[in-house]
């Protein structure tokens, strides 16, 4: 049996790299629910196109027990969380991260997906693929040029360009 993913879906989102992610969930089988990183369900890609994901992130808190892995589908999560840092939406998120870093459930996601885990301490001394702008950023793991890089329950890529190379091995663990 396939495990459950729960994939953050950030307002605006990459399109590129959340639909990779999705059609590979769903051409193998693979039971996913989005949420997005808001106030409502509804969300745009960077390029503008508007979607709407299953539920919003505050409705994942508290029923992190019911997913074995979470993806974060980046987009222009930095800036736009610095704009909304304080705001419930990015409050929550970081809680369910922590929530399912503290459970051992694998933490997936590309650009600046490893720069999350990195600060509230689920990539501590963990190699990691991270946006070569942000590389820098990061602090208490190893962040590298790597396309894609596995360490223990973090899956991390490079960016959207580079989560086909991460997919196949993702895909692997949650089959």
């Amino acid at each position: 049996m396939s495990k459950k993913v729960a994939v953050l879906v950030v307002n605006p989102v990459n399109g590129y790299g959340l639909f990779q992610y999705l059609e590979a969930f769903f051409e193998n089988g693979i039971t996913y629910k989005t949420f997005a990183v808001a106030e409502t369900e509804n969300v745009k890609t960077n390029s503008g196109i508007s979607l709407k994901t299953d539920d919003v992130v505050a409705n994942l808190k508290g029923h992190e027990n019911e997913y074995d892995a979470l993806v974060f589908a980046c987009g222009d999560a930095m800036p736009k969380f610095g704009e909304n840092a304080g705001k419930q939406f990015n409050q929550d998120m970081l809680a369910v991260m922590q929530s399912f870093s503290d459970n051992g459930k694998i933490l997936a996601g590309h650009c600046a997906a490893a720069l999350l885990y990195d600060n509230f301490g689920a990539a501590k001394g963990k190699k990691v693929a991270i946006h070569p702008f942000i590389k820098e950023a990061v602090k208490s793991c190893i962040g590298t040029d790597e396309k894609y890089v596995i360490d223990g329950n973090l899956y991390t890529a490079q960016t959207e360009n580079t989560i086909g190379s991460l997919i196949p091995e993702l895909i692997k663990v949650l089959k």
